[in-house]
Formats: C-alpha cells, structure tokens, sequence
C-alpha cells in the first residue's frame, strides 16, 4: 500500500522539522518542504502529495489563503489543511473561502494532528474545535451589513487613503471618518484597517 504523502508549507525551519518528525514518525512520507506560497506551487504540481500543510502567514508574497485558491486549481490539486496559530474570522474565512479542507491550530496534540491528516486525504473536513465554535457562532449570529457609505469608506481604506483623503474625496470630516470605521470595525468583528478590508473581502463586500 502507498503511504500517504504530505508537503509542508511554513516559514520557519523548526516548525517545518517538528511536523517532518511527527508525521514521519508515524509513517507518512514527507514529500517535501517550501517556506513560501511561490516556492511551494511548481514544487506541488510536480511532487502531486496527497495532502498539503499550509500555513498561513509566510512572510512577504503570496500569503497561505492565496497560495491555497492557486495549488486547488491545479490539474491534480492536493488536499489542503491549514496549520496557523491564528484563529480570527478574518483568517479562517478566507482559508476556508480558497477551498482548505481543513483548518487547525499550531497548538494541536501530534495524536490529532495525524489524525486530521488521515481524515483530511480521505476529503472530509477538519476543524480545530475553536475554529468549529467560531464559524457556528458565526451561523447563529450573523452579523450586521455595512451600510452602503460604510462600504465606501472601506473600499477607499483598501486603496490605501488616509483618513484624511477619505474625508476630502468624501467632503466630510476626518472625525467623520474615524466614526464610520468603529462602526465598521465593529460590525466585522475586527480591531484594525487591515483586518477591516480582510473581512470584508472575504465575505465579498469589496473587491
């Protein structure tokens, strides 16, 4: 019988030799390693694993979410299985949004992380039971919708204007624009610009 192969995307070295050790150790072969979302997609398409551990903060370039959306659209596209430290909304759904089959945290005992691997090559989905909590909740309690000057603001924000440009190009004032953006960050359930515009184009407010 084949053994399931699995390649692993992080950037950092010592994270990347940890999951060679637990996955080998159990009799899953390591296909390869990539620190990058560029470096890992020829690599992918070449080697064909069966399952990919793809982290989603990777430095400068193409971030895990992307290099997701890419290896999916490949001829033979693996099984791929987040493997972050980050469990906000404006992480997970933009993973899950690109096609992960599953989405777990670093924190995960190396028992149920082969597990999920296992699981994950069969293509049935696994979440970290904290990523599992947060988008039920997020089903239960649907949040409010921007209001259509919200929308224009954060499209602006995403474009890289000030608070102050937003304010001149808008005619209104830059406080008026501070108090639009709580709002907003409120209703995204976020605490910045950054994962403002994240959020909102996850869930397909802007473009």
């Amino acid at each position: 019988m084949t053994a399931l192969s699995v390649f692993i995307v992080d950037d950092h070295p010592v994270v990347r030799g940890g999951l060679r050790a637990v996955l080998e150790g159990d009799g899953i072969d390591v296909a390869g390693e990539a620190a990058s979302g560029e470096d890992c997609i020829a690599r992918i398409e070449r080697l064909r694993p069966d399952v990919v551990l793809m982290d989603l903060h990777l430095g400068a370039g193409m971030n895990g979410a992307e290099a997701t959306e890419r290896l999916l659209a490949l001829p033979h596209p693996p099984r791929v299985i987040v493997l972050t430290t980050y469990d906000s909304d404006s992480d997970i759904l933009p993973a899950i949004s690109a096609g992960a089959t599953g989405y777990l945290l670093k924190d995960t005992e190396p028992a149920d992380l082969l597990a999920a691997v296992r699981t994950g090559a069969a293509g049935e989905t696994v979440l970290a039971p904290r990523v599992a909590s947060r988008l039920v909740s997020r089903v239960r309690t649907p949040r409010e919708s921007l209001t259509p000057r919200e929308v224009e603001i954060l499209a602006r924000v995403a474009d890289g204007g000030s608070n102050q440009a937003i304010g001149r190009a808008m005619h209104i004032t830059e406080a008026t624009v501070k108090s639009h953006l709580v709002q907003i960050f409120s209703k995204l359930g976020v605490e910045n610009r950054t994962s403002a515009v994240a959020e909102a184009r996850a869930r397909g407010v802007i473009k």
